[in-house]
């Protein structure tokens, strides 16, 4: 029994000491001691472990690499100009479409005179049940038949017709869970996250001995498994990553997948634990191993200070606890991460590499991007509108010429420029001591500018609710500048991508969604060559670009006032205002993208993009809107970009 106990206490020994190093240990060179014993399986399983965890790197290169291939397989695909132009392009004759195949754009813009109701700076489509004049949309005549005959084009290939299926499928986004009210993402977010979970089951139980005597392996796995995970959790948060370039998806669209994983992790952590007091139970108490010498010994004790650390950072990142303590949860969140690595870099050898590939990840990204790359400072402006509940801060810009590409390739702040849908971090250490090292996210509404530009302006809407927003709302009312911060600019430019392409750009506008469709909107209406419009002598062939706005109340169109708004239909940009939520309800948004769609296929098969920014329930109308279309045979695509953290 004394040999026993002690083949015992020498393998979990090494167990203990080992680092990913010791995989290359045989199996011979410690069952050999231990085979009269029953231990074979037990030091089998865990030299095994040390060495398929090695694979699960490489499985996750191998997924970025086939993720890369696909974005940018798509995005030299996508160069090319939108489908109107280059049948233009093909032919030597000079094409005149019909009246109503396409978007007259000044018809739509007159909508508010043809009503007798208002002054023809206003697009404002009445009420959400209108009367045949009002249910004009932009592009309609007197001539065209009220209720829109849906008839999608034709398609003959049946792989092509596979293939929108399934798309619609991906995208469609399922209602929000009941009684939580839980807002769940689309099939195809969804999907990664099980692809996801399904390689950490894998790992965790690819010929994992369950058994009383072998439960040291498991405890051994879900930790060799939870330090692996360590570099890929701060690679999908942080906000300067190679993530992005290669494969198109930007901090904020991984921070599901940075979730997931952290909440996994956090069970797998639970998992090791809860097994390494069922190693006490099971094997070392019965040799008078007590319960407090186990539980005080260095290695458990550093083990579950990590643990507690890593927990409470799971219990303060859910949504309730973010929503009403949200400068709490940063404070918590960075501090905790920090702790926790520490611990666990002395917790255990084999840890060492991982905790060091993640303190990488984390230190680069805070200290050498967002502390001094990407951090400028400016003198702006602030304006409280004629809402009295919404902050506008301007500021302008001056940017630097030499080696603009080259910087903006490799992380650079505003002065380097920035692009249509881009945020950055706003800082105000005028507001308080507390707000000094607070940074909090802002999409800049304001037109991106061009290379040639030699200053631009900036300019955020903060709509306040608690906290930073809140103090800087009263800060406002009686300051008219501040010295403000910037860490960025940052974002996915997906939906510039994608609309650029486009015969029909659609973007809808959600309250202060408008900070997202503005500076897109003139992006698009601008990524179209002067060659490319030039081919176009009957200006009703260009692309369309159409901007759906809804606001609450009538005094937010405050927030770009009247002038930019004429200036967006002045330059052909078609501009649609329902009327106030408050006052008439919730308009009927896809009614709104469907008329603007079946005008624009009527005559042909174009290609028609949709980016929405707004709440849920406005982004998920539009969304499934868009994988119904889809489905029914339209070249449909839609890009969700969601305001809110």
């Amino acid at each position: 029994m004394a040999d026993g106990s002690a083949s015992l206490r020498g393998i979990l020994a090494f167990s203990l000491r080992a680092t990913t190093a010791d995989a290359l240990v045989t199996s011979q060179d410690l069952s050999t001691s231990s085979r009269n014993h029953g231990s074979d399986r037990l030091v089998e399983g865990i030299l095994f472990s040390r060495q398929f965890i090695l694979s699960y790197q490489a499985v996750l290169l191998a997924l970025l690499l086939c993720f890369t291939i696909w974005h940018w397989t798509n995005r030299l695909r996508a160069r090319k100009p939108p489908r109107q132009l280059q049948r233009l392009k093909g032919t030597t004759r000079q094409v005149r479409l019909k009246d109503s195949s396409l978007t007259d754009t000044k018809a739509g813009l007159s909508l508010a005179e043809d009503s007798g109701g208002g002054s023809s700076s206003s697009s404002t489509i009445q009420g959400n049940s209108p009367s045949p004049k009002h249910s004009l949309m932009i592009g309609e005549s007197e001539q065209t038949p009220l209720l829109l005959k849906w008839e999608p084009p034709t398609r003959d290939s049946i792989w092509l017709r596979f293939s929108q299926r399934s798309r619609s499928i991906l995208l469609f986004q399922p209602r929000p869970i009941p009684l939580i009210n839980k807002t769940l993402p689309s099939n195809e977010t969804t999907l990664l996250v099980l692809i996801l979970l399904a390689i950490q089951v894998f790992y965790v139980f690819y010929r994992m001995p369950l058994s009383v005597p072998t439960l040291f392996v498991l405890a051994d796995r879900t930790s060799l498994l939870f330090v692996a995970n360590l570099p890929l959790l701060y690679l999908f948060a942080a906000k300067n990553q190679p993530i992005k370039f290669l494969t198109g998806y930007s901090y904020e669209s991984l921070n599901i997948l940075h979730r997931r994983l952290g909440e996994v992790m956090c069970l797998l952590a639970l998992v090791h634990s809860a097994g390494m007091i069922g190693v006490w139970y099971t094997i070392l108490r019965p040799i008078g191993f007590g319960l407090a010498r186990f539980l005080l010994s260095k290695i458990i004790l550093l083990g579950l200070g990590a643990l507690v650390a890593y927990e409470l950072i799971y219990l303060t990142s859910l949504g309730s606890f973010r929503q009403r303590w949200y400068e709490l949860f940063l404070v918590l969140h960075v501090t905790l991460q920090i702790v926790a690595l520490v611990l666990l870099w002395f917790h255990h050898h084999g840890s060492r590499p991982y905790v060091g590939a993640a303190l990488a990840i984390f230190l680069v990204d805070r200290l050498v991007y967002r502390m001094a790359l990407k951090v400028e400072s400016s003198i702006a402006s602030l304006e409280v509108t004629k809402d009295q509940g919404t902050v506008v801060l301007r500021t302008t810009i001056p940017l630097e010429q030499k080696h603009w590409f080259l910087k903006r390739l490799v992380g650079a702040g505003v002065s380097k420029s920035w692009t249509a849908t881009e945020h950055v971090f706003l800082t105000v250490p005028a507001l308080s001591r507390k707000h000094v090292i607070q940074a909090h996210p802002f999409t800049i509404a304001s037109k991106a500018p061009q290379i040639s530009d030699l200053k631009a302006e900036l300019k955020l809407i903060v709509r306040p609710q608690d906290g930073f927003s809140g103090d800087l709302l009263k800060y406002a009312r009686s300051h008219t500048s501040v010295r403000v911060r910037f860490d960025g600019p940052y974002g996915s430019l997906n939906g510039l991508h994608m609309l650029e392409q486009c015969d029909t750009s659609i973007v809808v506008a959600g309250g202060s969604g408008i900070a997202v469709a503005l500076p897109l909107v003139w992006a698009v209406h601008a990524s179209y060559s002067v060659n490319d419009l030039e081919i176009c002598q009957d200006k009703k062939c260009a692309p369309r670009t159409i901007l759906i706005w809804v606001v609450r109340e009538d005094s937010h169109t405050s927030w770009l006032g009247l002038s930019e708004i004429q200036d967006l239909r002045d330059s052909g940009i078609e501009v649609i205002v329902p009327p106030p939520t408050a006052a008439n309800g919730k308009p009927d948004v896809p009614r709104l993208i469907e008329s603007c769609v079946v005008t624009a296929t009527r005559n042909s098969q174009a290609r028609i993009g949709v980016v929405c920014s707004g709440p849920d329930g406005m982004n998920r109308a539009v969304r499934n809107f868009c994988a119904s279309f889809l489905a029914g045979g339209y070249d449909i695509d839609v890009e969700i970009e969601k305001f809110g953290w």
